[in-house]
């Protein structure tokens, strides 16, 4: 066989898939065999129309969820919907065995609200975008009162 090397500017969501699923293969097989990942989601829905206007997308394995991305739309930012995003997808997370959770973010309100919910930074990578920083953050999940 014969391989080469071609930049593709603007690739389909198609190759992401091949890549990720690759390199989920190896992992699971290379690092922690037998690791069960797996994705959740919390849903910003509207009542009468079912329709999904944001949300939470995270997975969980190793004994962490990583939120990969939170999404309030506009116009029901401040009414504590991220809040409620976070500790719903936490909650879960302690279900699957979880015991932290890692985040990251370029909004500074996003970091001052991780920050206000427990989240400590670990990382910071300056001029990302150029003039701001992407924050690192991670969070120690509390055993839940017995009952």
């Amino acid at each position: 066989m014969n391989y080469h090397l071609e930049l593709l500017a603007r690739p389909h969501s198609v190759v992401r898939q091949i890549i990720l699923n690759g390199l989920s293969d190896f992992n699971r097989t290379s690092l922690m065999p037998g690791l069960h990942i797996e994705d959740m989601a919390v849903v910003i829905r509207q009542a009468d129309t079912k329709e999904i206007f944001g949300g939470l997308w995270g997975r969980t394995g190793w004994g962490w969820l990583t939120i990969e991305f939170i999404f309030v739309p506009e116009a029901l930012r401040g009414q504590g919907f991220a809040t409620r995003l976070i500790g719903m997808a936490e909650e879960e997370a302690h279900e699957r065995g979880c015991h932290f959770v890692w985040l990251d973010t370029l909004n500074p309100k996003a970091l001052a609200l991780y920050e206000r919910l427990g989240y400590e930074r670990f990382g910071e990578l300056k001029d990302f975008p150029i003039g701001g920083s992407r924050f690192f953050l991670q969070k120690k999940l509390e055993q839940p009162a017995a009952a």
